[in-house]
């Protein structure tokens, strides 16, 4: 029997970005999936900035930009008049924008950064059962072995993450209950090529109101790398429509049966685009059907599951696979500790607390806008953008974070459980050009910044020293951003000038102040009143003691 610290199910974007983080931390993992081979297929193709930088701070952002399109905005139509164009336009300091990428290619830009630790997807291995015990996971595979031969294999594990999707059977072993509903309509996807002129990187939603005034028809194209093509999806026709139920009762995904043809998507086209248009270079095609569905927990002992394996949800606003992402980014820093003993007994347990909350804000948002639009959400323009960019999302209340800072104000920056922003201007000692703030994060686990002049910089490393934070690795590094004044000497600390002062305002500091940045990018603590005792509890609700 092999054994392995951790054991992923599913080689999907969440299932490669929870291997990869672990092996980047240095894991021994397996991740296996069913499939013998990547899908050629174009589904998941909406790439949010959080993703991005999330894929920034791991060190695999580049690949991934250079095959992106950028997404510039969304037309909406009713009726061949245009309603709305939304530019998606978010603050100066977010590094990246929205972008279209088709999931084989986000998964080939995965496996080939995972590879480059020494691990390769072992495909054509099914998980058919497991069993947990209180040291570890008992899983049984069967490998297809081609020519319908079939082999079994046992694998003895530390811990075990599901990322298989809607069907999962991670889920089904944990008895995790998964309710939720269905859409009656069932749609069609296309990957094609249309001459229309319509603006560059700007996606369309183009609809029809029926006698009664209500929308009955609907056809959405997504821009994606390549001259005119578009990921397309529109309702499909009764001779194309599955069986409302799956075989598990979960009717959510990609249907067999006949897909649909070019002429069965140009008599969309004709009906709803507003311009004429004839579509060619059929990519691919098939049926869809939309749940959705979110899991009661988000794991049970040893055995965790993410993505679709947790919830599932109309694919508005691309936040299912980016979601997805956020929930195996989350994990994999937590169980990277566990499994070199050096994580709280609670610290697992965050994962279920920070991140089904999410689930259901999204599954809930995304029911909404796949039947009104998302621009008749009622949310002012800069918080819907964020939101749909998943800057929003935040873990204030987590068990693992602090509280909040009485010393901020309204507009007092970031608080614990926040997403850490970004920001440029740091000056370096040595390098001649500035730096941003993710350039100190990339590759990091907890990081402490301390802002103040020198003198109070000084103070804060000492105390951070005395707590124990830097001399037992509770804190794997440590950077001072100095506002000018009194040099920073005798700390053996780089230091980095907030030179153009965005720092300061991104992060709302008025008086030297601790950030505690954990390995996600968001802050586990604030303190402008920093003393031994309070940072050391902080970092005893994560780190074993």
């Amino acid at each position: 029997m092999r054994h392995v610290s951790v054991l992923v199910v599913g080689a999907g974007p969440v299932g490669l970005t929870a291997a990869a983080e672990l092996r980047r931390r240095g894991v021994d993992v397996r991740i296996v999936d069913r499939l013998k081979a990547r899908l050629p297929f174009a589904k998941a193709v909406g790439i949010q900035p959080r993703t991005l930088e999330i894929w920034d701070l791991m060190g695999c952002v580049r690949p991934a930009l250079d095959a992106a399109e950028p997404l510039r905005g969304q037309l909406a139509y009713v009726d061949g008049v245009e309603q709305v164009r939304i530019r998606l336009a978010l603050p100066p300091e977010v590094p990246y924008g929205f972008a279209a990428l088709p999931q084989y290619e986000t998964e080939r830009i995965l496996e080939d950064f995972l590879g480059g630790f020494g691990t390769r997807i072992e495909r054509g291995a099914e998980l058919v059962s497991f069993e947990q015990d209180a040291d570890g996971v008992t899983a049984r595979l069967v490998w297809n072995q081609g020519d319908g031969r079939t082999s079994e294999e046992e694998v003895r594990c530390g811990y075990m993450v599901g990322c298989d999707g809607a069907h999962s059977t991670v889920r089904k072993g944990l008895r995790l209950g998964f309710e939720g509903g269905a859409f009656p309509d069932a749609y069609m996807l296309g990957d094609v090529q249309v001459g229309w002129d319509l603006p560059a990187g700007y996606a369309l939603r183009s609809m029809h109101r029926g006698p009664d005034g209500a929308i009955d028809d609907t056809l959405v194209a997504i821009p994606l790398p390549g001259h005119g093509r578009y990921r397309m999806s529109m309702t499909v026709p009764p001779e194309l429509t599955p069986a409302a139920d799956g075989p598990d009762g979960v009717a959510h995904g990609l249907e067999g049966g006949r897909a649909p043809t070019l002429a069965d998507i140009q008599t969309v086209l004709d009906r709803l685009s507003p311009q004429p248009v004839t579509a060619s270079h059929l990519r691919w095609s098939s049926v869809f059907r939309i749940s959705h569905r979110l899991v009661d927990r988000y794991g049970e002992g040893r055995v965790f599951v993410a993505g679709d394996a947790a919830h599932i949800h109309p694919p508005t606003g691309a936040q299912g696979m980016n979601t997805g992402i956020q929930d195996a980014y989350n994990l994999a820093w937590k169980l990277a500790l566990a499994v070199e003993g050096g994580a709280n007994a609670g610290l697992l347990a965050s994962y279920d607390a920070e991140r089904r909350p999410v689930g259901a804000e999204v599954v809930g948002r995304t029911v909404r806008h796949a039947a009104e639009g998302v621009q008749a959400d009622t949310a002012d323009p800069e918080t819907l953008m964020l939101r749909e960019a998943q800057l929003l999302v935040a873990y204030r209340g987590s068990p693992i974070v602090g509280e909040p800072d009485p010393s901020a104000g309204a507009d007092g920056g970031p608080q614990p459980g926040d997403r850490a922003p970004d920001c440029g201007g740091l000056a370096g000692d040595l390098a001649a050009y500035p730096l941003r703030l993710y350039d100190l994060l990339r590759g990091r686990g907890h990081v402490l910044l301390l802002y103040g002049d020198g003198a109070a910089a000084t103070d804060l490393h000492r105390l951070a020293y005395a707590a124990g934070l830097l001399s037992r690795g509770r804190v794997e590094s440590c950077a001072v951003l100095a506002d000018g004044g009194t040099p920073i000497g005798g700390t053996g600390l780089p230091v980095y000038r907030d030179a153009r002062g965005e720092f300061a305002k991104q992060y709302g500091v008025r008086v030297p102040t601790a950030f505690l940045v954990r390995p996600d990018g968001y802050l586990g603590a604030r303190f402008t009143a920093l003393s031994e005792g309070p940072l050391a509890d902080r970092l005893a609700t994560v780190f074993r003691v």
